[in-house]
């Protein structure tokens, strides 16, 4: 990739995600609550959560748009990768209740999508991702076009999930980032998560400065052009944490190639329902599908036949 990677040609957009009030109906907080998980990760991971939060909970975020590459239908397993190259990533996040002091919240489904290293979302393989990239078919990995970096893990008694997957790619004209849904009310069904209802729709956020060192190495180097910086982002409103940004820490300090873990707490009420993500309500649109996207049901061979999409 070019060592000039932001995208001065896109307007800057900030999304008014705010609301008001004290509890956003799906809001997302992202303040630690590190403390009463220490007996389900490490003493690392531990530390990871502690230095990115108060320790206060706050409700700050209401739901913003699922984007236009979302499929129903992902499977409910923990390594979501299928063989796609890339940075590994280990994300754990933590599903508490905002409106019951902090809560954990057992049994919550989280749902994550994202794209892989050239910008390709499964489902939408056809998709330009902008910029130079090969062919997503390229790569050489044995993943299902239609479901890889997709799925579902259900919360233990602490409202953790844990996935394991690789650093996300880009595509024009959005930054690096993850989609994430939260359902409650399901069950699992079929190897997938039936029933139940949305609390949150939201985007999880990659620091600039080390998404842009990844991006210098393979394969994600061979995707080359403006990538767009979390400051010009139309999601993105610069909130930090509170925003969905991720606190990082990689696996060995001086070979980003190793790895990362990220942590993230996702504060929501879990009597509310997010009705509005299908429609592109709450912050941001996600930005107009790269040219050649979808614009209306999934391929014919998707995991189901039944799709939400936006604009």
């Amino acid at each position: 990739m070019t060592g000039n990677h932001k995208d001065t040609s896109i307007t800057r957009r900030r999304a008014l995600v705010v609301t008001g009030g004290t509890v956003a109906a799906g809001g997302l907080a992202v303040a630690g609550y590190q403390a009463a998980f220490a007996d389900t990760t490490t003493d690392t991971e531990a530390t990871a959560d502690a230095t990115s939060t108060s320790g206060e909970c706050m409700t700050l975020m209401s739901s913003v748009t699922e984007g236009p590459y979302y499929l129903d239908g992902a499977l409910v397993r923990k390594d979501i990768t299928e063989g796609k190259s890339g940075v590994p990533l280990t994300l754990r996040l933590t599903v508490v209740d905002a409106t019951d002091g902090c809560t954990p919240v057992k049994g919550a489904a989280v749902e994550i999508w994202h794209c892989d290293a050239w910008g390709y979302y499964s489902g939408y393989t056809t998709a330009n991702p902008g910029g130079s990239a090969p062919a997503e078919s390229e790569d050489g990995s044995t993943a299902n076009d239609n479901t890889y970096l997709r799925g579902y893990q259900v919360a233990n008694a602490n409202g953790v999930v844990k996935f394991e997957t690789i650093f996300p790619g880009w595509y024009t004209p959005r930054t690096c980032h993850i989609h994430v849904k939260v359902h409650t009310g399901g069950e699992k069904e079929d190897g997938t998560y039936e029933g139940g209802k949305v609390n949150f729709t939201g985007q999880l956020f990659f620091d600039d400065t080390i998404a842009e060192e990844i991006f210098t190495l393979e394969p994600y180097a061979k995707h080359s052009g403006s990538y767009t910086t979390l400051d010009n982002d139309m999601v993105y409103d610069g909130g930090g944490a509170s925003s969905g940004l991720l606190t990082l820490k990689a696996v060995h300090k001086k070979d980003p190639s190793q790895g990362y873990k990220g942590f993230l707490t996702l504060g929501v009420d879990p009597d509310a329902e997010n009705t509005g993500a299908g429609s592109g309500s709450g912050g941001g649109d996600g930005g107009t599908p790269p040219s050649g996207a979808p614009t209306g049901a999934p391929p014919s061979d998707a995991p189901t036949d039944s799709a939400t999409t936006s604009s």
